[in-house]
């Protein structure tokens, strides 16, 4: 006989929306069931490995950096660089929602928990032209989002102990339970050994993640108007594979807005010891590396610089001949520059290590790069540009950089400096001459200098693919984020939260993100379902 689980609200997925809607749902004294696809230790999701960077409007360190925000410019620049129109109106309202509310919703509410942020704030996502964030936003949780998941699983012991909360691990949902219009629970399967149990509630929530952690489900969702390189790296994970949102559409008539916009990464290369296939890792590209493609030629005429539009450098690195790029850079930029995005290689910050931390920023992650010149083989390391073609010939089993066109590439670039700084034209140093105005970018950007300086060796080449990491798109919903149906019209019982509603109305973002929108949009869509539902849906 099939066991039947009952509680006041079921939530499907154990990432961070998933964690925010049962804890908010636990503290009004509801009984909640939380069934997650994952181990137990995996609880919290993509959140255990992410950066925890956040974009936050009008926040004590924005008024202590003098940085003057506002939620009408937040969402100037959130509607120009996303692109969206009048037809986005659910998408729209989510994001005015976004900027209005991300200083109470979200950093009030964290710093209530006892969280903290970095003290600087940092300037992403510019714009090529200026249309991106037109000041600095970004900003880091001191401990990654490793200490926000540890922060929600505490608070989820406090709210709901043994009593109010269950947590079904490993278990993967087949479909919805609904009559009389109105959804009321679902069907899991036990992975472990097979068995089947119903979950019955009169609140089901939706917070399973995106749609494209599965390669094949990635390509069929790409947009056939954009370039698709022949092989990517996985940034995501591969449970978020869309199977609910299907069944939702097809079963509830759920709208799936916005499929194929998504924020993947430009440079990324597999993990050394990787969590699952195709597992990538995705670096923060360094400014002052030149981006060129498998010849070993400058990538142009406007040259690839990370910082100002992440959207625009997929699409100039999907369109390349071959699925692969490289970065050229020497040891000083490295040990300035070089980061890998996540919790993972961050751990100065991620452990709280604030001494430390200093003593990286200012002498150099000289660790960080021997760590991955030893571990990976995409990270070459050699004294000469002639060698370092061969080692890039070698890893790619072709014989497609030629040392001499490697050599002029450097020659060309490094002319820029032999007339002083006031004779150089290359747009990659007037960017990085632009970031470094900002002092953050400029704790963490080297002064242009040639590539062949003395002392500044040896060569580094990174070998990079694009990395896919986050839906922009999902199922739509209103601001209290309750799935709507092809009429616009709410689906009795049934909520979506965090990536699976794209960050709230299907597609909050549009098709650029002004980066660290994600967690947040995660914690509003979350505390949205979850007033909902405590006040009856």
């Amino acid at each position: 006989m099939t066991e039947v689980i009952r509680s006041d609200v079921l939530i499907i997925g154990g990432g961070i929306a998933g964690l925010v809607t049962a804890l908010e749902a636990l503290r009004a004294g509801k009984s909640v069931t939380l069934v997650d696809r994952d181990r137990p230790e995996q609880l919290g999701g993509l959140a255990l490995w992410a950066f925890g960077g956040m974009a936050l409007v009008g926040t004590p360190e924005q008024r202590r950096m003098k940085i003057p925000d506002t939620p009408e410019l937040a969402l100037r620049d959130w509607l120009r660089f996303g692109e969206l129109g009048s037809d986005d109106p659910w998408p729209r309202q989510w994001a005015q929602y976004y900027v209005e509310h991300s200083r109470s919703q979200v950093y009030d509410w964290l710093r209530g928990h006892g969280l903290k942020f970095l003290p600087a704030v940092n300037w992403v996502e510019r714009g090529r032209h200026g249309d991106g964030n037109s000041l600095p936003r970004y900003h880091l949780l001191w401990g990654t989002s490793r200490e926000l998941v540890r922060c929600m699983l505490e608070a989820l012991g406090d709210a709901g102990g043994n009593s109010h909360l269950r947590l079904l691990h490993r278990h993967r949902v087949t479909g919805l339970d609904h009559e009389a219009g109105r959804v009321c629970g679902a069907v899991a399967v036990d992975e472990n050994n097979g068995e089947e149990r119903r979950l019955a509630a009169p609140a089901v929530v939706l917070a399973t993640g995106g749609i494209n952690g599965h390669p094949d489900v990635c390509r069929a969702n790409w947009p056939r108007r954009r370039p698709m390189p022949a092989t990517m790296l996985n940034g995501a994970h591969p449970h978020a594979d869309g199977r609910l949102h299907r069944w939702t559409a097809e079963h509830l008539g759920g709208r799936i807005t916005h499929a194929g916009e998504m924020w993947n990464y430009a440079a990324g290369f597999p993990h050394p010891f990787p969590h699952f296939p195709g597992h990538g890792l995705s670096i923060i590209p360094c400014k002052s590396a030149l981006w060129l493609n498998h010849r070993g030629e400058r990538i142009g005429p406007e040259p690839l610089v990370t910082g100002f539009d992440t959207h625009w450098l997929c699409q100039r690195v999907a369109e390349q001949e071959k699925p692969w790029t490289w970065h050229l850079l020497n040891w000083r930029i490295a040990i300035k520059e070089f980061a890998i995005s996540g919790a993972e290689h961050n751990a100065r910050i991620r452990d709280k290590q604030f001494p430390l931390f200093i003593k990286e920023l200012l002498l150099g992650n000289h660790a960080l790069i021997r760590q991955m010149a030893r571990e990976s083989p995409h990270v070459l390391v050699d004294d000469t540009l002639q060698g370092l073609a061969g080692r890039m010939n070698a890893l790619t089993c072709s014989h497609d950089v030629d040392p001499a066109v490697l050599q002029d590439t450097v020659n060309t670039f490094d002319a820029n400096f032999t007339r002083g700084n006031r004779l150089h034209n290359d747009d990659q140093i007037r960017r990085i001459r632009h970031a470094r105005q900002w002092g953050p970018d400029r704790l963490r950007t080297c002064k242009p200098a040639p590539l062949q300086k003395p002392g500044a060796g040896p060569f580094i080449a990174f070998h990079m693919q694009l990395v896919t990491r986050k839906s922009l798109g999902g199922l739509c919903t209103d601001l209290q984020s309750r799935v709507l149906d092809a009429g616009d019209r709410p689906i009795s019982g049934l909520y979506c939260v965090g990536e699976a509603a794209g960050f709230g109305g299907g597609g909050a973002n549009g098709k650029r993100s002004l980066e660290g929108t994600f967690l947040p949009g995660c914690i509003l869509t979350a505390r949205a379902a979850a007033r909902s539902i405590i006040a009856g849906g």
